[in-house]
């Protein structure tokens, strides 16, 4: 059977009380299929305003066969391209982040402007017009200081998710913060198992003895079930909007993405071993109510964020094959925040460098449980992996439309 068809049948024929088919954590060909029908038609969470403080600064990102340079232009604006040169294809930024005044491909020296024009191609005769040959642009929108890059001829309507998150992430002055840290890490396991796990707190109290000081396991903070009906969670939103802060939960109607400030345990301020804010100058200057938990947002298929008082923490995902997924953390802080005098470093960065770690092998061992042959779907908790179940519904709602159509047309050229 056709591999399309194959996945097709797999989730039309699948339980949704259950654990996806080995296939789908393991599988090259289905892992191809969510690059083309996922990855490569999203919005893709790319990185902050924040790392492009100047004309010329540029950070580069992978989506599956995608490279992508996305960089300030002259006049200040953010834009993305594809990185491969217009004369032979070469990679033209070869670093993960930095600053140059054009952008030049190693190989031969074709110079682009920072617009992506071609301003110089040495030797190439007098009928080659350079008008033609500028690099090919990828979709770019910014949001309260995050990017987003999408790869599709046709990108998906940004501003639907621009009116939800906006207000929420706005006040914290992400675009205005300055990176403190970064830390990437690969887990050996598919994509999909680095989301199922970061959907549930089922697993907390055993394997996050840092996190679990401050995160509560209440399947209310991760998941997507009773956090209207929590009493605690109601009152930390009533006292957050009594100061202009939006807190209720929200969440897109497809299921993609949500956002909704959550209550920390014992009354803490920040993912910090005392619960203490880790830096002592706020992350902003228009926030300075105290006892704002923390605000959490997730966005299919490629980040997650908890935005406190104190600091900000993004997490992006990005699929490298069928059973390895990068994971990059970057902590926010006021960009005026001095490490060893405002915060420091290693207060702010533990509890989640711990738990990331944790979550890695957990992950990779989850990875090497499913390629058993032994390995058949296992049925969810309903009270604790409501989350889990919500992500694959969306995974599921997503793909299942455009394997059929596709299905459908290879059916009628045949």
């Amino acid at each position: 059977m056709d591999v399309r068809n194959q996945m097709l049948s797999d989730l039309l024929g699948r339980d949704p009380n259950f654990s996806l088919g080995q296939k789908f954590y393991t599988d090259p060909d289905y892992y191809k299929l969510d690059l083309e029908h996922i990855w490569y038609r999203e919005w893709i969470f790319a990185g902050h305003d924040c790392e492009l403080p100047k004309a010329g600064s540029y950070i580069t990102v992978q989506i599956g066969e995608y490279s992508v340079i996305v960089v300030r232009d002259s006049h200040g604006s953010i834009r993305a391209f594809h990185n491969t040169c217009r004369h032979r294809g070469s990679r033209i930024c070869t670093a993960e982040k930095g600053t140059a005044a054009r952008l030049v491909c190693p190989y031969h020296q074709w110079t682009y402007d920072l617009d992506g024009k071609l301003l110089f191609a040495r030797q190439v005769g007098p009928d080659f017009k350079p008008a033609d040959f500028g690099l090919k642009t990828v979709h770019c929108e910014t949001v309260a200081g995050y990017i987003y890059i999408c790869v599709a001829d046709e990108a998906p309507d940004f501003n639907a998710f621009r009116a939800t998150v906006e207000p929420y992430l706005a006040p914290h002055q992400i675009k205005d913060a300055k990176i403190a840290f970064e830390s990437t890490i690969i887990e050996k396991g598919n994509w999909k198992l680095v989301w199922e796990n970061n959907r549930e707190c089922y697993h907390c109290a055993a394997n996050h003895p840092e996190l679990c000081r401050t995160y509560p396991e209440a399947p209310s903070a991760t998941g997507v079930q009773g956090m209207m009906d929590d009493e605690e969670t109601n009152q930390l939103w009533k006292r957050c909007e009594d100061t202009g802060l939006p807190a209720k939960f929200n969440m897109a109607e497809s299921g993609q993405y949500r956002i909704a400030r959550i209550p920390l345990l014992r009354d803490a301020d920040s993912y910090t071993m005392s619960g203490k804010p880790a830096v002592t100058k706020s992350l902003s200057s228009e926030v300075t109510a105290s006892k704002i938990g923390a605000m959490l947002l997730f966005n299919y298929p490629s980040t997650w964020n908890h935005v406190m008082i104190d600091h900000a923490i993004s997490f992006r995902v990005l699929p490298i094959s069928a059973e390895e997924t990068m994971v990059t953390t970057k902590w926010m802080v006021n960009k005026d925040a001095v490490e060893g005098v405002d915060y420091n470093l290693d207060e702010l960065t533990h509890v989640w460098i711990e738990t990331n770690d944790q979550d890695r092998r957990i992950v990779e061992e989850n990875a090497r449980g499913i390629r058993s042959p032994a390995y058949q779907p296992g049925p969810y908790s309903v009270e604790h992996e409501g989350g889990v179940m919500q992500f694959i519904e969306w995974y599921d709602n997503f793909i299942t439309p455009r394997l059929k159509g596709e299905v459908a047309k290879l059916s009628r050229v045949a």
